[in-house]
């Protein structure tokens, strides 16, 4: 993986680790489908009246939209909606890269080498070091919403293979053609268990100031975690190995972890610091490319061609 690559991932790792906190603001005014629904209908809209249909099979639009747009969403805002805290949920959604490998090993047949696998280990590591110091915390998450996080993180994993399979010649086009699935269906959802009412509500109250707010997070989640962070991750993933990929999503936790520590005044421990370095070094280890050798006497040099953006 280039160099260019890995730093793109990790904006996007930051992008995403900052979402958290922008999610939690919609939420104090939104109700969580809902939220979901305005979410991808703010982009679904003009993509669907001036972007091209990519030239992929449906299938694969439907599978990356029903994964990485409807599960993981419904899961990770009703888990936050029902007492998740914002950085452990940060943390806990990251299941998605464990789950992004092994499921491409069972399915898509990619083989993970040894360092990735190093790679990964000392990720989990660190993140099952932070899960089970949160978890003996007083005013942790239940049982139920860290589950609710973990199925959105398998629904993301699920996401990525069909985003993988497809392999759009354009992955911009896959992204904001993603955002068509969810709006429907989510809307239906909300009407049927949160109500009218209580979607109205939430539409008549926007000029208080947690409406305000509420609007600069869903902005933030629109324009710079889905758009820009999300068109990224689609970029990377439709050119580069899962395996190689979605380890970089582990490094979110620890920018969603800090950042609510500075902005919420969620604290955050000395042990999970130090947990969040052994994220790091994971990632750092899992996507380092392999040592290159000098040719032996006689033998040609094959050329090797990075991906262009």
């Amino acid at each position: 993986m280039p160099t260019r690559d890995r730093l793109l991932a990790l904006v996007v790792a930051v992008v995403w680790g900052l979402n958290f906190l922008a999610i939690h603001l919609s939420l104090e005014q939104f109700p969580p489908f809902f939220l979901v629904a305005l979410r991808f209908a703010v982009i679904a809209v003009p993509t669907v009246l001036f972007v091209p249909r990519p030239e992929v099979p449906w299938r694969w639009v439907l599978g990356y939209g029903a994964g990485f747009g409807v599960l993981q969403f419904v899961f990770l805002y009703v888990a936050m909606d029902t007492g998740m805290p914002t950085g452990l949920a940060s943390l806990v959604l990251q299941s998605s890269a464990p789950f992004t490998v092994v499921l491409a090993g069972l399915l898509l047949h990619e083989r993970l080498s040894a360092r990735q696998a190093a790679g990964v280990g000392l990720a989990v590591a660190g993140l099952a070091g932070i899960a089970a110091h949160r978890a003996g915390l007083d005013g942790g998450a239940t049982l139920l919403p860290v589950v609710l996080t973990l199925c959105g993180g398998l629904g993301w994993a699920l996401g990525n293979l069909c985003n993988r399979q497809a392999r759009p010649a354009r992955p911009f086009r896959l992204m904001l053609w993603m955002t068509v699935v969810p709006p429907l269906p989510m809307l239906a959802l909300s009407l049927v268990t949160e109500g009218p009412a209580r979607i109205g509500t939430s539409l008549t109250t926007l000029d208080t100031r947690q409406g305000v707010l509420a609007l600069g997070g869903l902005l933030f989640t629109v324009v710079v975690a889905t758009l820009l962070g999300s068109g990224i991750w689609t970029a990377l993933m439709s050119r580069h190995p899962s395996g190689t990929v979605a380890p970089f999503s582990m490094l979110v936790p620890v920018v969603g972890t800090g950042a609510s520590w500075l902005f919420l005044g969620e604290r955050t421990p000395s042990v999970e610091l130090a947990c969040g370095v052994l994220v790091v070094l994971g990632v750092l280890v899992g996507s380092r490319p392999p040592r290159s050798y000098p040719p032996a006497a006689g033998m040609p040099v094959q050329e090797t061609r990075s991906a262009s953006v």
